[in-house]
Order: C-alpha cells, then sequence, then structure tokens
C-alpha cells in the first residue's frame, strides 16, 4: 500500500473508532432529547442518537431568539425530518438576561443557561434521561464560555468527548446523507456585536438584514461584524473576489446601508471565527475555567 493509501486507510480507521465511542456514549441512556441548532455538528449528533437508540427515543429541540441566524431553523426541521425524528421548538428568553445583553465576554454562558436549562426542564417533563448537544473537540481550543453552562447543567458532548473534529464530523455528515455537511459554521448572530457593547434586537436586526443582503449575492462564507455606525465585512477568499465586481460591491454598500449602517468596510484581513471573541484570561476572571461536560 502507497503511504498516502495507507494515510486514508488510517483515517478512515480513526474515524470509525470515534465514531463507536460517540456511540458507545449515547447507548448509556435509554432516551435523549439533542439540542438541534441547524448547523452540522449537532445535525450529526442527532443522527448518532437515532443510529445508538432509535428514532423513537430521540426528540430534537431548536431554541429560537432573536439571535437564531437565518436559515438556522428551517435547516434544523429539514434535518429532523430527513431522520424521522420529532422535533420541536423552545422559545428561549437569553434577552432578558442582564448579563448576555451586558455582553461583557461571558455572553454564551448566559445564552446556554438559557437554552439548557430549557432543555433539561423538557426533559424531566417527558420522561427523557439526558440532554446532549453538539460540541466538538475543536470547541475546546477557542474561547467558548457556553461549556461551563453545560458542565453545571450536567449536558453532555457525545461528539467532544469522543474526540470528533469538524472534518470528521462533515464526512460523518456525508456518510449520514445530510445536506449539510457542507454548511459553514454559523454561529448566533450576537457573535457579531464586540464584547462590551449591549445587544439589543435592534443591533441584531441590523446583522441579520445586512447578511441576508450579502448571501443573496452569492457569498457563502462572511460574517457582518457591528461596530456602530459601521458595517465591518469579512469575506473568504471567494467572497474576497466577488466583491471585487463594481456592480456586486455597489449593492452590496446599498444594501448594508439600507439594514441601518452608515458605513460599510471590508477588512483586509478576511473572514475569521471568532475574531470578537475575548482572550481567554479574560473569560477566566468573569465566568472561571470550563470543565468537561461530561464529567
Amino acid at each position: 500500500m502507497e503511504p498516502a493509501e495507507r494515510g486514508v486507510a488510517e483515517d478512515h480507521a480513526n474515524l470509525t473508532d470515534k465514531k463507536k465511542v460517540a456511540l458507545a456514549a449515547l447507548q448509556e441512556h435509554a432516551r435523549w432529547v439533542v439540542a438541534l441548532s441547524g448547523g452540522v455538528d449537532s445535525a450529526v449528533l442527532l443522527a448518532l442518537a437515532v443510529e445508538a437508540v432509535g428514532a423513537d427515543n430521540v426528540l430534537a429541540v431548536t431554541g429560537a431568539s432573536e439571535s437564531l441566524g437565518e436559515g438556522d431553523l428551517d435547516d434544523a426541521r429539514e434535518v429532523a425530518g430527513r431522520l424521522a425524528v420529532r422535533h420541536e421548538v423552545v422559545e428561549t428568553r437569553e434577552m432578558d438576561r442582564d448579563g448576555y445583553r451586558a455582553n461583557l465576554g461571558d455572553r454564551c454562558y448566559h445564552c446556554r443557561c438559557e437554552l439548557f436549562d430549557a432543555l433539561l426542564a423538557l426533559a424531566l417533563r417527558r420522561g427523557f434521561d439526558a440532554v446532549a448537544y453538539g460540541a466538538i473537540q475543536d470547541d475546546l481550543e477557542e474561547d467558548r464560555p457556553g461549556m461551563k453552562a453545560a458542565s453545571e447543567r450536567r449536558v453532555l458532548a457525545p461528539l467532544r468527548d469522543a474526540g470528533l473534529r469538524k472534518a470528521e464530523v462533515r464526512e460523518l455528515a456525508e456518510q449520514a446523507g445530510l445536506r449539510l455537511k457542507d454548511k459553514p459554521a454559523s454561529p448566533c448572530l450576537s457573535s457579531r456585536i464586540p464584547v462590551g457593547m449591549e445587544v439589543t434586537e435592534e443591533r441584531l436586526d441590523q446583522v441579520r438584514r445586512a447578511e441576508s443582503v450579502l448571501r443573496s449575492l452569492g457569498f457563502r462564507q462572511f460574517r457582518v461584524r457591528h461596530h456602530g455606525e459601521v458595517a465591518r465585512l469579512e469575506l473568504d477568499p471567494e467572497g474576497q473576489r466577488l466583491i471585487e465586481d463594481p456592480s456586486v460591491r455597489s449593492r452590496v454598500a446599498a444594501g448594508v446601508r439600507a439594514s441601518g449602517f452608515r458605513f460599510v468596510t471590508v477588512d483586509l484581513d478576511g473572514y475569521r471565527s471568532g475574531s470578537l471573541n475575548p482572550g481567554p484570561a479574560a473569560l477566566s476572571q468573569r465566568i472561571g475555567p470550563a470543565r468537561s461536560g461530561g464529567q
């Protein structure tokens, strides 16, 4: 076997082993509530939960609020339908939490507290044994204050605990026939607002409308960052090429300004996931270290 072929075979075997670990973890409980965000990670978690315990023993739940990204609820419904899993939408009210609106670096902690409290209450009422969410191994390498909320509530993360990374999750999504396998990461709209700037319904709506403009013009991987009167566009290489077209650039500028911004800028550093996140030191001072959600 050639070295390249050997590497592919080893990667496949490694993925198979990780999947077995995740399935074994899911088989430790008979009935699951799965937080289904509309992204690829939670979609794969749902697919594995169905494989582990059967669709009748799984309930997919999506939290809906002002910060939910455009199209995410539709994607969640599609995934649940494809997997023949019951799907419910619960209204979450993180905007009522002072810590969330203040946006001092631990916003995701308050958001996850709201979501997980709702899911745990639902699980208790319906007789489900455990709640899981789609954290993965890569999340341990970034600022993820929401993990502390999961740890405090014993909400489990089977994909992360199995060591699954994003590329592997996408491969599992392809194996499961999920359309979302190539969907770009799409965190909540509040992630577009810098730390220290209050999260408001108006600002979330501005971001939603501006990003809808870019999406309608063919941009795929991007962020519209809110800086008061200024919208800072982070574009991937394809998007940077697209906006070089004067007609496209003009339509982007007009559409983003119509969303409520006065100025529109393009970030020369391009798209960067989590570019507004505070450093780990700042987070540890505010909410303490995150612990493994399964411990």
